[in-house]
């Protein structure tokens, strides 16, 4: 009488007879992978580089407005003249002058407004325009 033996393998592990003819899973990124990635991912630095100053300036702009709305100003002149003394001594400020402000009442309160557009050379003849706008609060 003969036993058919059968062979245990252990859970984890695999032997050569069952991974015998089985091509080898590879895992990784390609070359050409690693290039677009690298490229994506430089484009979206550059950008980033190009355009934080900007916003950056916006930024400026935005807080010198409102601190001069919250200095409830009598006029639309004293207003601007502010917001020009403001722009010397901020360096950042190049984009909008005094005159460039929208100055209205609501609520008794004085509201600043301001809008410019800002382009942003890319590369060639590529560039990015952004549209920017705000007011005080």
């Amino acid at each position: 009488m003969t036993t058919a033996r059968s062979t245990v393998h252990a859970p984890r592990a695999r032997c050569a007879r069952c991974t015998r003819g089985a091509p080898a899973r590879q895992r990784g990124l390609t070359l050409f992978g690693l290039l677009f990635w690298a490229i994506v991912v430089g484009f979206l630095a550059y950008l980033l580089l190009r355009v934080a100053p900007t916003v950056n300036e916006y930024l400026t702009i935005q807080s010198a407005v409102d601190k001069i709305a919250r200095s409830e100003p009598a006029t639309v002149a004293e207003a601007r003249q502010a917001f020009d003394k403001q722009k010397d001594i901020e360096y950042s400020i190049s984009s909008i002058d005094g005159s460039d402000l929208k100055i209205t009442k609501e609520n008794d309160k004085v509201v600043i407004g301001f809008s410019y557009d800002k382009l942003v050379p890319l590369f060639g003849p590529v560039s990015l325009l952004i549209k920017y706008e705000g007011r005080s609060h």
